[in-house]
């Protein structure tokens, strides 16, 4: 199962997206996250249902310091390989 999912609120300068990497590392997930210009953190993330379901959890409470306000996530029906171990783009 592969999903996009875009986090909205105060989640840059955070340490939001080292968070959701160990989030999807511990849960052996392959993909990517990265903060975009308008304030928001967005990525990819494939894996089984329930490690996505325990991320998504995970990405909608964020680290201590975030605020989340929404999260945006949408399945995917792509067969591309994502990067193994889930890591940070620039």
């Amino acid at each position: 199962m592969r999903v996009a999912f875009q986090v909205h609120g105060a989640v840059q300068g955070v340490g939001y997206r080292r968070f959701a990497v160990q989030a999807a590392q511990a849960l052996d997930l392959a993909g990517w996250v990265k903060n975009e210009p308008d304030g928001s953190v967005s990525g990819q993330a494939e894996g089984s249902e329930a490690a996505l379901a325990a991320f998504r959890a995970q990405l909608a409470r964020g680290p201590a310091f975030a605020a989340v306000q929404r999260l945006d996530w949408n399945g995917l029906d792509m067969r591309s390989s994502l990067p193994l171990p889930f890591e940070i783009h620039r």
